[in-house]
């Protein structure tokens, strides 16, 4: 029997020797935000999990990182966010992580470039905080907008990046991780011109969103945002604000009005009351689509619907 034991022992050693070489520990992907998972599910798909941060319900605005969130950002071997602008939770533990590790979309080459000033709403945002003066004290809007993953250029850049990361991490899975970032490209082309071609009839109607997450999606497919309730969505709009959307909506200068799945405040409901603008929301995290390969172009193609729905 001890003989036995001892063969067996020995067998399940000389296995788990040979498995370790033959099957390497799996890389994983930790991305800060869902639609910047979606793009890396794309590439990483067959090949390596990928994981998110930021909860479903959460605002990427005000969170704060939990001990476990620190845990699993410094045992990720590739850790992809958008950047200190926007993710201020994530800077201190980002600065960290050695660079090969550390993949921030705003640092990409070619994206700087694509870059929207942010300048346009400064003045709206300093009126909002003159009225509200200490609520915004943790938030810094900064010089660019930096919504990034709202953007299918980016976004491809993105992808592009993240398969040369993999590469390096999991050159075993070149073949697949090529035909990931193939696919990727032919998906995403497809889907562009579907939702250019859904949008084209209600690109001249004007709109407000509550927020101003949307710009990258709206100039790339051309729409006509009549303005936005606020540049930071944990501060309600002030008084003036409020009228000057109240006015224009009246005035049937935009057709409808945007709330979010995370934000509905009753501001929204106050100045639509008793005009002819409907009401729609926006997801501009994608938090009921699943992480999978075609994520991002679900995203997408879901966003397009929410705001063909409302304006036409």
């Amino acid at each position: 029997m001890l003989h036995i034991k001892k063969r067996a022992l020995f067998a399940l050693t000389a296995f788990s020797a040979t498995a370790s070489l033959t099957f390497p520990a799996q890389a994983n992907v930790v991305a800060s935000l869902k639609p910047v998972g979606f793009i890396a599910a794309a590439i990483a798909d067959g090949v390596t999990p990928v994981d998110v941060l930021l909860p479903d319900g959460a605002s990427e605005h005000d969170y704060a990182l939990r001990p476990s969130d620190v845990k699993r950002l410094k045992n990720a071997d590739l850790v992809v966010w958008v950047g200190p602008e926007i993710e201020a939770f994530m800077a201190k533990s980002a600065a960290e992580l050695p660079a090969k590790k550390n993949l921030a979309i705003a640092d990409i080459n070619g994206v700087k470039p694509l870059l929207i000033s942010g300048g346009e709403d400064e003045d709206e945002h300093t009126a909002e905080k003159s009225e509200q003066p200490d609520a915004d004290a943790h938030h810094h809007h900064g010089e660019f907008n930096m919504h990034l993953w709202l953007s299918p250029e980016i976004a491809r850049k993105t992808a592009v990046v993240i398969h040369a990361k993999l590469l390096e991490l999991m050159p075993q899975g070149k073949a697949k991780l090529d035909a990931n970032l193939q696919q990727f490209e032919v998906t995403l082309a497809d889907t562009d011109k579907r939702v250019n071609a859904q949008l084209a009839p209600v690109r001249n109607k004007g709109y407000f969103v509550f927020h101003d997450s949307y710009t990258y999606f709206e100039k790339h497919y051309g729409l006509s945002p009549t303005g936005h309730f606020t540049v930071n969505p944990e501060i309600q709009p002030g008084a003036q604000r409020l009228h000057q959307i109240r006015t224009q909506l009246v005035e049937q200068k935009a057709v409808c009005v945007f709330a979010e799945p995370q934000f509905r405040p009753t501001v929204i409901d106050a100045v639509a009351r008793g005009t002819q603008v409907r009401k729609g929301t926006l997801d501009p995290l994608g938090t009921d689509i699943s992480l999978a390969k075609d994520s991002y172009v679900k995203f997408l193609s879901q966003l397009s619907s929410q705001y063909a729905s409302c304006l036409n």
